[in-house]
């Protein structure tokens, strides 16, 4: 499905970990094969978000073969000190990702910052910059940067996997439930089962997932507008890399 505001860009780099919460119990990582939904928004968010409205991510195209790497990391023990552990990365990775934002309906005291052609131009420029914040693929450690897709995300791409026509991925994590994006007071997680056809994930929206937990109650943040969110009158003024004013550029 086509959207009017939808936005497509390539966010590539040198490692990824996309984490399979089975591995941490024990401290040790270990990334899914492909990004998961979460991350992918979490990617968006870093380029471009308020809360006015919520980024849905419809496909990512990976580029690259899949191919892991396993190094040994000390990170803090629990109890102090440092432990090692074993930290599974992806290698060499590049996705295209197609995206579309939707106005939070559970923020009806920010109906007056839907303006969907601001929010879409703003978030344009963002991509053509490389975002407003630092990005990441998974993890810190994995620096990651983002451009637009000259040609947005069409069929023609020539990504790795687009001769082989379907790959499963059994179980995997999709994302989080917030409560100020639900309407409810409690945090959920969400789990599909990702096919990737010619390359292509199409993922399923949030609430078509078949599998979700509850993992704590909790309640939305609050934004006031003057206070902890810009206000709404008129073109918001955007960030300029490298300390720069956005008028100057």
């Amino acid at each position: 499905m086509e959207y009017e505001n939808s936005v497509s860009f390539l966010v590539s780099g040198k490692m990824a970990l996309f984490s399979d919460p089975v591995t941490r119990a024990g401290g040790e990582k270990c990334s899914y094969q492909v990004p998961t939904y979460q991350a992918l928004k979490g990617i968006l968010e870093s380029v471009y978000w308020k809360p006015t409205f919520i980024w849905h991510v419809d496909a990512v195209r990976v580029m690259n073969p899949i191919c892991s790497r396993s190094e040994g990391i000390r990170p803090i023990g629990y109890t102090g000190g440092n432990t090692l552990s074993i930290y599974t990365y992806l290698t060499d990775v590049a996705y295209e990702v197609k995206a579309h934002f939707e106005w939070n309906e559970n923020r009806p005291d920010l109906s007056g910052d839907r303006n969907e052609n601001k929010h879409y131009l703003i978030a344009k420029r963002m991509i053509e910059r490389g975002g407003r914040r630092d990005v990441f693929l998974g993890t810190r450690e994995c620096q990651a940067y983002v451009e637009s897709c000259e040609a947005g995300f069409s069929d023609t791409a020539k990504g790795y996997y687009r001769d082989t026509p379907e790959l499963s991925f059994g179980l995997m994590f999709h994302g989080f439930n917030y409560p100020d994006e639900t309407g409810r007071n409690q945090l959920e997680s969400r789990f599909w089962y990702p096919k990737m056809r010619n390359g292509v994930i199409e993922f399923c929206t949030p609430g078509d997932c078949p599998v979700v937990r509850v993992i704590k109650k909790q309640k939305p943040k609050a934004f006031v507008i003057g206070q902890n969110m810009s206000g709404c009158d008129g073109p918001e003024k955007e960030a300029a890399p490298n300390g720069l004013d956005a008028e100057t550029l």
